[in-house]
Formats: C-alpha cells, structure tokens, sequence
C-alpha cells in the first residue's frame, strides 16, 4: 500500500508535467497565430504576382505570342516529385498518420506508379507513416522552426526543381505535386493536394478577362519572356511558402488539441491523487488517535 510520502511525490511529479503541458499548449497557440499572419501576408504579395501576370498575359495575347504548354504525356506516365508535408516533433496527435493516408488515396486515384515517383518527406516522423502506405522516402527535409526560416527552404526547393527540369539529369521530373495540412479553424485542419509543376497557363486566362483596377494598364519595356519566367516564379515560391506555413499551423493545432487533452487528463488525476492522499492522511490520523484512547483507557484500567 501506498504511503503518504508516495502520494506526495506523484503529486509533485504531475504537478510539474501539468506545468510543462500548459507552457507547450501556450506555445502552440502562439506558434498558431504566427505561422496565420505569415498565411495572411502573403495574400497581398499573390495579388500582386497576379496583377503583373495579368499585364503580361494580357499584352501576350494582344500581340499573339506563344505561351509554354504543358506536356501532353499521360499524367501516369510523367516523372513525378512529391512534397510531404509532416513534422519533427512528437506530440501531434495523427497530424502525419493523416497526411500519410491522404497522400496514399490521392496518387492511387491520379494512377501514379510508384516506380515512376520521388518522394520528398519535409519532417522524419512522417517517414515511418509514407512506409506503411507503400512510399519509400527518396528525400528527407528538416522542418523549418520560424516563419524566417521557410524562405531558405523555398529557395532550396526551386533550386531543386529547376535541376529536376533539366534534361542531363536523372530521373527528370516533370510533375510536382504538395501534400500538407492546411489550417481551418484554430483546432482543425484538414489534408490538400497542390499541383506546383507544370504550371497550367488555364489557370491564370481569367485574368485576360479582368478589368484592371486603374483606367491605365501599365506597360513594360523588357522582353515578355523573362518578366513572365520571373513572375511565375514568385508564384511557386508564394505556394510554397503558403504550403510551409499552413503546415506548421496545423502541426500546432494538432499539438494544442493534443496538449489540452493531456492538461484534462493531467487534471484529473491530480484530483484521484489529492483525493486518495486526504483520504490517507485522514486513515493516519485517525488511527494515531485510535491507538491513542487505546493507551488512555489501557493506563485508566490499571
């Protein structure tokens, strides 16, 4: 049976772990709010990629230039890049189970063979969940830990993709694809798919139709091929970056509702423990006072 120091010392002991619970569920929350303003920033920045691939577009199609197509090879048939979005931390509930399975579904449904696929796993945990499903993991990537270092991580990942394009390399990738979380409320989010490369060009035809916001449409003086390479290109780095921080803020929202669980848990048993430890520190006293009046009327009936 337990004694009352036992009890003592598991009471200290969750107290403490109740203690590092709430100070990582406030962590969480604020990692939360941040990864949603950087979400939020770059809702403007996008808007004015679009503008300007809507003056280009638009004077593409005036003077009747030719737009890059995408290949017309079956989707099945395409070398295939896809990006995991999962974590390296523990704590997350079914944050990387869940983007694992969704990421399994969808290439089954698109008909994309498994020897025909690189996979690139952004977190280590979410390597074991890819191998239950089938996925060998060709490329591991670390997690970034800020908002500031995701455009490292961007970067590096457009420097990959244009190695992919280039025919002297081997396998080429003509396909990419994002698998990652995106946040829907402050305790939910729910998996997407995103295709980065090629770019469909359809896409971006409803801004040749869009009135610009002021009576001039603005020009440009250089060669429309490079404007348009470069705005395109901020476009992929937008996604990218959006992909990153959506992840991230899931992967908090997924540790906040995991960490409120456990402060419930925690919570409760504290009470089973000071419960139990009133209950044996009243035993205690009361059999000292037993053993007590024992001895009083012991000494008397002498």
């Amino acid at each position: 049976m337990e004694t009352i120091e036992d009890i003592r010392r598991r009471i200290k002991n969750a107290g403490e772990l109740h203690s590092i619970v709430r100070t990582m569920r406030a962590l969480a929350m604020t990692s939360i709010r941040q990864y949603e303003r950087a979400v939020e920033s770059l809702a403007d920045y996008y808007r004015t990629t679009e503008l300007g691939l809507h003056v280009v577009l638009t004077t593409a199609v005036r003077e009747g230039y030719a737009l890059p197509l995408a290949p017309r090879k079956p989707l099945a048939e395409r070398g295939t890049a896809i990006l995991v979005f999962g974590s390296d931390q523990s704590m997350c509930g079914q944050f990387n189970e869940q983007i694992a399975a969704y990421t399994a579904e969808r290439l089954v449904s698109l008909g994309i063979l498994p020897y025909n696929l690189h996979v690139i796993a952004i977190g280590a945990r979410v390597v074991p969940s890819l191998s239950a499903h089938g996925l060998n993991v060709a490329d591991l990537l670390s997690v970034p830990g800020s908002v500031a270092a995701i455009t490292p991580m961007v970067q590096e990942i457009l420097l990959r993709s244009d190695q992919w394009q280039n025919p002297a390399t081997q396998p080429i990738v003509e396909q990419l694809f994002l698998f990652y979380n995106r946040l829907q409320t402050t305790i939910a989010y729910r998996p997407r798919m995103q295709r980065l490369l090629p770019i469909n060009l359809k896409q971006f035809r409803h801004l040749e139709q869009q009135r610009w916001p002021s009576p001039v449409l603005p020009t440009f003086s250089m060669a429309w091929q490079p404007l348009f390479s470069a705005l395109l290109r901020e476009h992929l780095f937008v996604s990218l970056f959006r992909a990153f921080a959506e992840s991230l803020a899931s992967e908090n929202a997924a540790r906040l509702v995991s960490m409120q669980a456990a402060e419930r848990n925690i919570e409760e048993r504290l009470d089973e423990l000071h419960r139990l430890y009133h209950q044996q520190r009243q035993n205690s006293i009361t059999s000292e006072l037993l053993d007590i009046i024992s001895g009083f009327e012991l000494l008397n009936q002498s």
